[in-house]
């Protein structure tokens, strides 16, 4: 089964419905966005085609990362390096749907990877 055959089976399992889906090629991943759902807010799945996304856990998938929406990316990373805490990306990657976001480096997630998100 294809992981974008997961993704369709997991909108199903969970009452989901496709909204839109873009492509981001910074990091070889398609971003599903499902329409409002729980409390308003959409969920988002990545569906990596290639690269480091598709190795994660071995390549057996499971709980990727968790997003926060933030007023201004560049200002969280400021704030999170000033504490010693790293980002993956020098500068802001171009995201799905209007966004630009950064990554906390896992291990300073306890394993997950955060990302935040800011709607340009």
């Amino acid at each position: 089964m294809t992981t974008m055959e997961k993704a369709e089976q997991f909108l199903e399992q969970f009452g989901l419905e496709k909204d839109y889906m873009e492509y981001v090629d910074a990091y070889h991943a398609y971003c599903l966005f499902t329409k409002h759902h729980i409390d308003e807010s959409p969920v988002e799945l990545i569906i990596p085609t290639e690269g480091v996304l598709t190795e994660f856990r071995g390549g057996k998938g499971g709980l990727h990362h968790i997003a926060f929406e933030v007023e201004d990316v560049e200002a969280v990373k400021k704030e999170y390096e000033q504490k010693g805490l790293m980002m993956l990306e020098e500068t802001p990657v171009t995201g799905a749907g209007g966004i630009i976001v950064n990554f906390l480096r896992p291990r300073f997630g306890f394993g997950v990877l955060v990302e935040f998100v800011q709607k340009v």
